[in-house]
Formats: structure tokens, sequence, C-alpha cells
């Protein structure tokens, strides 16, 4: 799956358990920030968009596949693709790759879905138009509504 948008870390001791390999549930701290350094680069700030809007992005659902481990000081891209844009959610395929040179090897590959709810009733809210208009703009992003 191709991505326009990949953002680059360093596994950390922290990341890391006993052995020197990354815990599972840090994928999924790597994927978060991956999206929100992609909200970031389309122009989105989440907390000016909770200070204007009065909504957040929340994670409803995820599912990881775990296909070779990550280790302590490995170099990591991890990329993000909107699967579906809809009114009040954004469905992602994610995945975390090792770099080593000229080799990549294909680490996790994620299914996230994100909904936009209310600051004080936490119920589904619709994404602000400003905030759909910039996601729309990004590569990759599909319409609102269409898988």
């Amino acid at each position: 799956m191709q991505s326009d948008f990949t953002w680059t870390i360093r596994v950390y001791y922290e990341d890391t358990d006993t052995g020197g390999v990354v815990f599972y549930a840090n994928y999924l701290k790597f994927f978060e920030r991956a999206r929100t350094e992609w909200l970031r680069a389309a122009g989105v700030s989440q907390q000016a968009m909770t200070e204007a809007h009065g909504v957040m992005f929340v994670v409803k659902s995820t599912a990881v596949n775990y296909h070779a481990p990550a280790k302590l000081d490995d170099e990591l891209k991890l990329t993000v693709v909107v699967e579906r844009l809809g009114r009040a959610s954004v469905h992602f395929v994610q995945e975390a790759w090792r770099i080593s040179g000229d080799h990549q090897e294909l680490l996790s590959t994620g299914r996230i879905k994100v909904g936009c709810v209310n600051m004080r009733t936490f119920r589904p809210d619709m994404i602000p138009e400003s905030v759909m208009q910039r996601i729309q703009a990004i590569p990759d992003a599909a319409p609102a509504g269409k898988p």
C-alpha cells in the first residue's frame, strides 16, 4: 500500500521489554504519533480544533497484526493512509517498517478507527468543515462517506 505521509521514529529503551523487543502495545503509540503528525502536516491542530469547535478525535477501535519484531535502536517508518473518511469518523490503515540502509521490513499493520466526539457529552459529532476540508486535501484521503 502506498502512502504519501510517513513519519520516522527511533526505538528507545523505554519502548522495549527486557529482551530489547518493542512491547506490542507501543505500536499503537507509534501509530498515534504518526496520525498526529499527519494532521499537523495538513495544518490541523487538535488543540485548536478542541478549543474552537468543542470536539476531539478519539480512538474507537484498533486491530494490529504483527509480522516481525522491532528492536532497541531500530529506525522505524510509520505510514498513514485514510481508508474511509466519514462525516464523524476516519478509518486508517497504518504500517510500521524497519529501515536499515536500503532495506525495509514490514513489522506491523494496523487498522484504526477514529471518531469525532463532543467534548462535553462524548457523543459522536461531525468533523468541523474547516478540518474536513484540510483532511480531504491530503493525498490518499477518501471523500467523505466513500470507502
